[in-house]
């Protein structure tokens, strides 16, 4: 039996939802992009991908070094959209019951109740993930993957539509735990943000001498504006010769002598998501093998891992995966529709 608390009740809905015209999906869209831009200057594409892998109902790994703008996306994001919203900063003495609630015995009643964590949200944003322990790190397994969450032997739904926007520092880096394959699986993709160009930079400067442009940004979309965005997305069309291709570069992954780790399926079933989600915020009712191909590296890259032999002398592996990722891109074949 599934029960739902109320922190929750109200965000749930049905699967289905009032149809919506691509030119509409495209405008909401684009209204979301220009929001978050004016607090995340000149970077574009990384606020595309973020709100693709939001509409292809997918969850977002950003990972980078301090201070270049992580936790700002994401929390731009999530005001730019109409829901309900809560962060996590992950440290070491986190413990899994925070993140994902604990049955508190009740005096009064004699019984025990559910008191929800922080996962109970549309949007979850998970700062600095990879600070928890590996025990703390997987209690989002269940939440990521299937919307729910379990404990003490009861099941409880989350809310819809609902992703988790993490942010982590590179493994190198001082006081931080490697996430395990199976949790960075169930993230459909991973950006970094890199460091703005200097015009940009000197732009942040001016602007935020007496206010954060964050404080100032309001949704332009609505909770129920989202969930049909979403399931415009989810009736964008994609021929078989797309998901032949699609299937041929995950498949190459698994075959390539310089990857020991190559796409799950999941990988694959996430890839043709973003792509419709991509086509969608381009106006488009029909996925591309260039839609594809532009999210082949941030959906794959941070699943696979190179060999040994690939990877050398190298410490920055991520880098030379995602090499690996759009060289198999370049030279695999389009199919031709039939």
């Amino acid at each position: 039996m599934t029960t739902l608390p109320p922190a929750a009740r109200e965000a749930v809905v049905a699967a289905s939802a009032p149809a919506i015209d691509s030119v509409e999906l495209r405008d909401a869209a684009h209204r979301v992009v220009e929001s978050v831009e004016r607090v995340i200057d000149g970077k574009r594409a990384q606020v595309v991908t973020a709100l693709t892998v939001l509409l292809a109902e997918g969850h977002l790994l950003i990972e980078d070094v301090p201070g270049v703008g992580k936790t700002m996306l994401a929390r731009s994001l999530a005001r730019a959209i109409d829901g309900t919203v809560t962060r996590i900063q992950f440290t070491p003495d986190l413990l899994p019951s925070d993140v994902t609630g604990v049955s508190v015995f009740n005096q009064s009643s004699r019984e025990f109740e559910f008191k929800p964590g922080a996962v109970f949200a549309n949007i979850v944003i998970g700062d600095e993930i990879n600070r928890a322990s590996p025990k703390t790190q997987s209690a989002l397994l269940e939440a990521m993957e299937e919307r729910q969450v379990s404990v003490d032997g009861r099941t409880y739904g989350l809310a819809s539509p609902f992703i988790v926007v993490a942010t982590q520092n590179p493994v190198e880096m001082e006081g931080t735990y490697a996430l395990p394959e199976a949790q960075r699986d169930r993230f459909m993709a991973r950006i970094a943000m890199g460091y703005p160009d200097a015009a940009s930079e000197v732009e942040m400067l001016g602007a935020r001498d007496l206010e954060n442009p964050i404080d100032a940004l309001e949704p332009v979309v609505t909770l129920e504006m989202l969930r049909r965005m979403i399931a415009g997305v989810r009736a964008v069309f994609t021929s078989p010769a797309v998901k032949e291709y699609a299937v041929a570069i995950a498949r190459a992954t698994r075959d390539d002598p310089d990857i020991r780790l190559g796409a799950s399926p999941r990988a694959t079933l996430q890839l043709v998501r973003a792509a419709k989600a991509l086509a969608a915020i381009d106006g488009r009712a029909f996925v591309l093998p260039d839609d594809i191909d532009a999210l082949a590296v941030p959906v794959l890259g941070h699943r696979l891992l190179a060999t040994s032999r690939a990877l050398g002398k190298q410490h920055e592996s991520s880098r030379l995966v995602e090499e690996i990722v759009q060289r198999i891109v370049d030279s695999t074949r389009v199919p031709t529709g039939r």
